[in-house]
């Protein structure tokens, strides 16, 4: 079944402890996933026993939110990297902590129109969890603002709507660069999703492959087949990892565990590129 390379736990946006994120990629058969919660590697130890406990490999990991000069967002996977780098370590506390900032200042927002408070925000955030709009929205459903998640996304949460709030964040390079320093191999997750917004130019993705940029998340269900296409042309010219995976979240999105994965051996290959962090669990032939 191959390994799911792009999940997230409880930890981040999701609605699962990171136990049971491994327990469902044992169910659907796959022989591994990486938990990639957003800017944070509390969920790493819980999924570990997991992994050892259900046979299955883990492979520990991080998405880290970055912003280009003109302001587009890019979603940087980050795998077997050392949590404790002091480098890659500061500029995520730096991220989670403008993380907060933000959310606050769209709870601000939001709390004029809807009967929201910044406590109902923090009731729907686990401890030690990187806070975003996903448990905004869950407030606004405890509320009774909106029905579901999508809704809250839909009508007030999106980018644009009045009560969004930017927010500052490392260029890519710097977080290519930062992996590359922990030991770490950085990814590209969902660079051609055009029906999330803005996405990078070529010379952007060229400037990132400059400063060691090791593989493109092409299987992904937000990449249209035309952004396949340009991101395999990409890989074939630079030798880059191609990656395939779900974005799982739990009950938070419709993406289902295990619907797109990994060769073995671009797992295999992944893991010898790196030197932060060993992978856990086993699985046959790695």
């Amino acid at each position: 079944m191959g390994v799911d390379l792009h999940t997230h736990s409880y930890c981040s946006d999701g609605t699962q402890s990171p136990a049971d994120v491994v327990a469902s990629a044992r169910r659907a058969g796959l022989d591994g996933l990486a938990l990639t919660d957003h800017d944070t590697t509390v969920g790493w130890a819980e999924a570990m026993r997991a992994a050892q406990e259900h046979e299955i490999l883990l492979i520990p990991g991080m998405e880290i939110t970055t912003l280009t000069d003109d302001r587009i967002s890019v979603h940087m996977l980050s795998y077997l990297h050392d949590p404790h780098h002091e480098g890659l370590a500061r500029a995520i506390r730096d991220a989670r902590s403008g993380r907060m900032v933000r959310a606050r200042r769209m709870a601000e927002r939001l709390s004029i129109d809807f009967p929201l408070t910044w406590d109902d925000v923090l009731n729907q955030v686990a401890d030690g969890a990187t806070v975003g709009r996903p448990h905004l929205a869950d407030a606004l459903v405890a509320v009774g603002a909106v029905a579901d998640r999508q809704e809250a996304f839909d009508r007030l949460l999106f980018r644009g709507s009045p009560y969004y709030v930017s927010q500052e964040n490392m260029h890519p390079t710097t977080a290519i660069r930062l992996v590359r320093e922990a030991g770490g191999v950085p990814v590209i997750a969902h660079s051609m999703a055009s029906g999330r917004g803005r996405t990078v130019s070529m010379e952007q993705m060229e400037e990132m492959i400059d400063v060691g940029l090791a593989g493109v998340e092409v299987w992904h269900r937000d990449n249209p087949e035309s952004g396949r296409r340009t991101l395999l042309e990409l890989a074939r010219r630079h030798g880059l990892l191609v990656t395939g995976s779900s974005d799982y979240h739990g009950a938070g999105k419709p993406n289902l565990i295990g619907e797109n994965t990994t060769d073995l051996d671009t797992v295999a290959e992944l893991m010898d590129m790196a030197s932060g962090s060993p992978a856990y669990g086993r699985v046959q032939g790695l």
